[in-house]
């Protein structure tokens, strides 16, 4: 049974130089027809579980008008939320106001995860994006005092050109807005981006790594729970942590994902299609094995890792008799303790190629 709900808005006002996720340029037209084939899509395929978590991302939903997402609203009032723990909105500063605030709480939603990504004017003219100081301390006063005292900001680092000094004075920054939650990011060059058109090149691996080390020690104070992820304690993402637990979850809109019924799928990106009806691009069917894998893939991005009595429960096997996990111990790739296996905090940087080694 699925319990998290995730639904795509794409779109946006702008498109930043390094998306590629699935978006287009706001269009009032597209947004209406949008909204009724999404209105369609979750009457066709939600089976009315009870929902504790919602995430509204993009694109930017806040690129929507009042009416559109009051309309949007309306369409998702369809979900069972008596049990609802956390609902979060994506949006940008120069769209939040109060008019927005209020229709947000009227609606429930209790989280808020802005896109900020840096302050630096190189960084935000590399990403074509704006971000202003003194408007992200005026708007994030008027987020706590409409009741939005959970607030996630995002932060995007290792930009060509971008400097550790750099990089600290935006950590700096970023602290004093007095978040719950901050997501960080290392800038990495997709195919189809304009970033990827221009041939833009990454920073050198060992500034990356650099970079990576003083973001957690200028965030030491916070619980680093995620490897991408700090927060206050108390405030880590419930909706997060249902992608990283390997729970089912629904994925509603264009080019959005999601997992039911041992089934893995991906929405299309089409949007002439999707507006047709024709709503899922692929599905992948998981056996045990595959199961287990996506445990280990996704588990060990959490710093504390998988519970190994959990995956027994879960599963009916051993973690340590499917998986060899013995060289990984031996070379301190991996910890065992308290009932846990997690990777070694201070090869976290390295986790994918620790991942490689044990699927």
């Amino acid at each position: 049974m699925a319990k998290a709900i995730y639904i795509h808005i794409p779109f946006c006002k702008s498109i930043c130089s390094y998306c590629d996720f699935c978006k287009f340029l706001y269009n009032e037209k597209w947004v209406g027809a949008y909204l009724t084939a999404l209105k369609r899509e979750i009457k066709d395929r939600y089976m009315d579980d009870d929902i504790t978590t919602i995430y509204i991302g993009g694109g930017t939903p806040s690129a929507l008008s009042y009416d559109e997402i009051k309309r949007l609203m309306e369409i998702i009032s369809v979900f069972k939320t008596e049990n609802l723990k956390e609902f979060t909105f994506e949006c940008n500063l120069s769209d939040i106001n109060k008019e927005l605030l209020l229709l947000l709480k009227y609606y429930k939603v209790n989280r808020l995860s802005i896109g900020i990504e840096s302050f630096n004017k190189k960084n935000l003219e590399f990403m074509e994006r704006t971000a202003d100081y003194k408007e992200a301390l005026e708007k994030i006063k008027l987020c706590r005092e409409y009741g939005f005292n959970n607030i996630n900001i995002d932060l995007m680092y290792a930009i060509p050109g971008e400097t550790l000094k750099d990089l600290k004075k935006d950590l700096d920054l970023f602290m004093s807005l007095n978040p719950t939650h901050i997501s960080t990011y290392s800038l990495i060059i997709e195919e189809h981006t304009k970033l990827d058109n221009i041939n833009a090149q990454v920073i050198a691996e060992e500034l990356d790594y650099e970079m990576f080390k003083l973001i957690e020690k200028r965030l030491k104070n916070a619980h680093h729970y995620e490897v991408s992820n700090f927060a206050i304690k108390g405030y880590e993402s419930i909706h997060n942590l249902v992608y990283w637990n390997n729970e089912e979850y629904y994925g509603f809109g264009l080019g959005a994902a999601g997992y039911i019924d041992d089934i893995r799928y991906e929405n299309t990106k089409n949007l002439k299609e999707y507006l047709l009806g024709n709503y899922v691009k692929s599905k992948e069917i998981l056996g045990k094995k595959e199961k287990m894998d996506y445990e280990i893939m996704l588990g060990l991005r959490k710093l504390d890792g998988i519970n190994i009595k959990e995956f027994k429960a879960k599963f009916g096997e051993d973690i340590e008799t499917v998986y060899n996990l013995a060289p990984l111990y031996k070379n301190k790739d991996l910890i065992k303790k308290k009932g846990y296996i997690y990777i070694n905090p201070i090869k976290i940087y390295i986790m994918n190629e620790i991942l490689i080694k044990i699927i």
